[in-house]
């Protein structure tokens, strides 16, 4: 999982009454309170993740009325919902934790170098906690719409249990990939085993011994998923529509020699992490790859082979990235690793994707996925060659068979990035709809903000820095400068933000040129917004920017240094 998704951990839901108490709070920064004319809190902020826990830490310290409505049972976004076997980390667990806090890293031990799911609950319920942020959160809480008051100047939030908020900024922290999607197929409520999408996996344990299980997908969950599972089921039937191209994880436990050397080099680690384009410790070799004799080429892809993480991806020559030939260079070498690891040469060659060069997609990282297939229990099905034609009581039919299964597991992904947004109505000044906006695509200013939606900062939004980053490092950032923003709302006593279509206009140019420098745009994935399980999701759009983390930083601080440019106050 790790960076591949985050949106909603373990809490009490809060009663209506505590809720209604909380929402009448007044706030100590500007005097607000809950009235007709006045709105019940300075900040709302929708989602309790990562970027939602931070960014409520940071309002509280500014002395704003905040409050966090979340979907969830508690907080942890991603890591509350992704519950399912083998989800962990992909980014090494001290690059992912919090940096703001000394004391926090000081006393935060993490057991592996990439630490699962349960683990990275309890790191953020501890982080809500050490900090007091659970009293100003609202649990099981979805929200289904909010609207813009043009006079009134704030914004009206509707929940699903039909209560309604008023907020002077609206903040948006509900993650990139936290709309499952499920595949467009037939008869998917008539199954009468047990079925869920792999970001529903029950909360209470679902018992896989002697199970004929299926999995359909085989994106960065439905790896993590197949790997873990494999020796656990009775037996293991895998559609597959895409192969991916996927490498070893490498992980291990953290001991205490090396918890010590960690804890002491934070400052260098997190450094290290600033100076990379996608905020990993792992930054591009900047040799140029016609330097690099043969031998010496080999033994480079070797050791980053041999090594943890994201150097197999981030940590090569640049080239590969954007070199068309370089890069089949290096997925030949890729596909000879896939070829080592699987006994059946047939079955190797349906694992080595064939449409896409390495690297274009999201790698997963993975703990002996293909040597999964080599067991007798495990069977792969080519959904190219026998596509599934339905859903069935009991089981799955393709073109050549019908199959039965006691589970189902959709590892069919996420409406990424803007899918979230699209299961909120953002109704903003004079009543224009923000998927009506984004109908082909999102439109943003350094993808926090939208011209027609004051006041309404968007968070990991499409086209913002951290979204093709090491999440955490890059919502740091971001949070950090929504924050100075909102310091600097509060000095000048303005009610009002919004950026112009012109600002935005000249964000799009710089997306587009970005996302054109690597082969990225040649591939069809999430990144460049194509998703077969969503109606309309069959063209480009722009979603990311590519531009890396130290460019996008370097535009943020340009806006900032010239008083927020490009952004208009009240």
């Amino acid at each position: 999982m790790g960076n591949s998704i985050d949106s909603s951990t373990d809490g009490s839901r809060q009663s209506s009454t505590q809720s209604t108490k909380q929402s009448t709070k007044k706030s100590s920064a500007t005097g607000y309170s809950a009235g007709q004319n006045q709105p019940q809190y300075d900040a709302l902020i929708i989602g309790a993740g990562v970027s939602g826990i931070y960014q409520l830490h940071k309002l509280l310290e500014l002395g704003m009325s905040a409050t966090v409505l979340e979907a969830g049972g508690g907080a942890g976004g991603t890591w509350y919902w992704n519950r399912y076997p083998g989800a962990r980390f992909d980014s090494e667990s001290y690059t992912y934790g919090y940096s703001f806090s000394k004391e926090l890293l000081a006393e935060w031990d993490w057991s592996e170098h990439f630490a699962g799911q349960p683990e990275t609950l309890r790191y953020l319920n501890h982080v809500v906690d050490r900090f007091d942020l659970r009293d100003h959160m609202q649990f099981d809480c979805r929200v289904k719409s909010s609207s813009f008051d043009d006079e009134k100047e704030f914004w009206t939030v509707c929940v699903d249990d039909g209560r309604t908020f008023t907020t002077r900024f609206l903040i948006t922290a509900i993650g990139m990939l936290s709309a499952p999607t499920l595949p467009r197929y037939s008869g998917v409520d008539t199954f009468k085993g047990q079925s869920f999408h792999t970001c529903a996996w029950p909360h209470e344990p679902v018992d896989l011994k002697d199970k004929r299980v299926a999995v359909i997908g085989t994106g960065a969950t439905g790896v993590q998923v197949i790997s873990e599972i494999a020796d656990k089921v009775g037996d293991l039937t895998v559609f597959q529509r895409r192969p991916n191209w996927c490498a070893p994880l490498h992980n291990s436990k953290i001991d205490a020699e090396t918890q010590a050397r960690i804890k002491a080099s934070y400052d260098d680690i997190f450094e290290r992490c600033r100076q990379t384009p996608g905020g990993f410790i792992h930054g591009p070799d900047r040799r140029r790859f016609e330097e690099v004799s043969e031998q010496d080429r080999l033994e480079f892809w070797e050791q980053l082979y041999r090594s943890p993480g994201f150097g197999v991806w981030f940590g090569n020559f640049r080239d590969v990235l954007v070199d068309e030939n370089i890069n089949a260079e290096y997925s030949r070498f890729i596909a000879d690793k896939i070829r080592q690891r699987v006994n059946d040469p047939d079955l190797a060659e349906q694992l080595i994707p064939k449409d896409h060069g390495f690297g274009t997609r999201r790698v997963p990282l993975e703990t002996r996925y293909f040597e999964a297939y080599n067991r007798d229990n495990v069977h792969l099905v080519d959904i190219n060659k026998t596509p599934i034609e339905s859903i069935t009581e009991t089981g799955i039919r393709t073109s050549d068979c019908d199959r039965g299964f006691d589970i189902i597991i959709y590892a069919t992904g996420f409406d990424a990035v803007t899918g979230a947004f699209d299961r909120i109505e953002f109704t903003g000044s004079e009543g224009q709809k923000l998927s009506d906006k984004w109908l082909d695509g999102p439109i943003t200013y350094l993808g926090l903000q939208t011209a027609g939606f004051p006041n309404l900062l968007t968070l990991a939004g499409p086209q913002a820095g951290s979204v093709t980053t090491n999440f955490p490092r890059g919502i740091e950032e971001a949070v950090d400068w929504a924050t100075e923003l909102m310091k600097y709302i509060q000095q000048h006593k303005y009610n009002r933000i919004e950026t112009s279509a012109e600002a935005e206009a000249g964000w799009g140019v710089d997306v587009r040129e970005a996302f054109n420098t690597s082969l990225l745009a040649s591939t069809r994935s999430w990144f460049t917004g194509f998703n077969s399980n969503v109606a309309g999701h069959d063209k480009l759009r722009y979603l990311i920017y590519n531009g890396g983390a130290l460019r996008y930083r370097e535009r943020l601080t340009q806006v900032a240094d010239h008083n927020y440019q490009g952004f208009h106050f009240k």
